[in-house]
């Protein structure tokens, strides 16, 4: 009855999604075939767990005000936007096979594909993904924008930042998780149009391994090391960053994303990059650390150098109600943190600490250092409120109004359901 039925349920889904926070419980129909779940999106199944979808999604509004570094001229400027508007789809066709598509109807995102994507996982424990989809490297990166702690990710995947980029184009992962501590993934992205000179395509090779000794929300002690490798040739080896600023770029009049290493045109042809990452939670606390380095090889009989470019990161947190950051082994990643007050939701602290720098040999030699200070306030589980104060200092790296340092405040309001 459910696959009779189940074209017409999808069609009046969208409709229901957004009313359906309001609500919650379940309904099963006269005979028990579906379980309709309306707590937190639209939820329809099977009892036997053979068919299913999920409607959810994210509203990310934001506000950023910089100056000095952070913008053209060194003077005051903003920017308001939407940093995300992600419609997501997902579900269980045929017990094995899981599928996910995400539509980012943003103004970064360009109204495209977000994730769209199918899962095998009849070779337990190992799942096969094949489609488009951001490849696996990273803690931070790992966990989803609704529930990292800050506004941005760290600057430090913008010293690589193809190494989880999915770069419009399609790719096959395998992952797994073994005896509930280790988790791993391997796996190839071919980004759009990306071909050598011979048609050949150019592809992105990433792994990751994670072992947790402790992998409960609120009790959680993680490492992980992460490869990437991708294969290109004849590239301008340009490094440039927002230093956690995104409506530096936003701002396409008065925002300045300043080069750590400028674009030198067909004078490289290798590169790839490798991270560490590990993090610790204790109750209401978490401290997170990642680094970061990737190298750049200059062609040979080039007048260039090879280039290297790292950076780390530290991040402490602390919920001043309570509660604890959630945190599956299955993705070696942190999660949402659940208000138990439904009053006054939960109230989380924010401090993390960049810095990066870039390389080659006598002619480049650029650093940057920013503190990240902020509040989130979780309303509830659909509603998130967050406030980043950033200061940035760098050397060597100015804009054209001769600035090495700079401030910003970034806002947001997101909902996601």
């Amino acid at each position: 009855m459910i696959r009779k039925h189940f074209a017409g349920f999808a069609a009046s889904a969208l409709a229901l999604a957004v009313s359906a926070q309001a609500f919650a419980g379940t309904v099963t129909t006269d005979g028990a075939d579906i379980v309709v779940k309306t707590k937190g999106g639209l939820e329809v199944a099977t009892t036997d767990k053979q068919f299913g979808f999920k409607i959810g999604g994210r509203l990310q509004a934001d506000f950023d005000q910089f100056d000095g570094i952070y913008s053209r001229n060194g003077n005051t400027a903003n920017e308001a936007y939407f940093r995300r508007a992600i419609l997501e789809v997902s579900g269980v066709a045929y017990t094995d096979w899981k599928y996910a598509f995400n539509v980012d109807f943003g103004e970064s995102g360009g109204s495209k594909w977000d994730e769209a994507s199918i899962t095998y996982t009849g070779f337990k424990p190992v799942n096969v993904k094949i489609g488009r989809f951001d490849p696996d490297f990273g803690l931070e990166k790992a966990t989803s924008s609704k529930w990292i702690s800050t506004i941005e990710r760290s600057a430090i995947y913008d010293l690589a930042d193809w190494v989880n980029d999915k770069q419009d184009g399609m790719g096959v992962q395998v992952s797994g998780v073994a005896g509930n501590l280790f988790y791993g993934s391997a796996g190839f992205n071919r980004a759009k149009g990306n071909e050598d000179v011979n048609g050949k395509n150019n592809n992105t090779y990433n792994l990751r391994g994670v072992i947790a000794p402790m992998a409960e929300s609120g009790n959680v002690l993680h490492f992980g090391v992460n490869y990437a490798k991708r294969s290109t040739e004849n590239f301008d080896g340009r490094i440039r960053s927002r230093m956690n600023v995104r409506g530096t770029t936003e701002d396409s009049v008065n925002g300045n994303r300043p080069d750590f290493a400028p674009a030198v045109a067909g004078q490289f042809d290798g590169d790839s990059a490798w991270g560490l990452e590990a993090a610790f939670a204790a109750g209401p606390f978490s401290v997170q650390s990642e680094y970061l380095r990737r190298d750049i090889d200059a062609i040979s009989g080039s007048a260039r150098s090879d280039r290297e470019a790292s950076g780390y990161n530290v991040q402490l947190a602390y919920t001043l109600t309570g509660e604890a950051r959630g945190y599956k082994l299955d993705g070696g990643k942190f999660d949402s943190i659940k208000p138990q007050n439904k009053q006054y939701g939960a109230w989380e602290l924010v401090y993390r600490y960049d810095n990066i720098k870039a390389e080659e040999a006598s002619i480049i030699d650029t650093k940057a250092k920013i503190h990240t200070v902020g509040v989130n306030w979780y309303a509830n589980e659909a509603i998130k409120v967050s406030a980043n104060y950033l200061m940035a200092s760098t050397d060597n790296v100015v804009n054209a109004a001769g600035d090495d340092d700079g401030d910003g405040v970034s806002l947001r309001l997101q909902y996601a359901f």
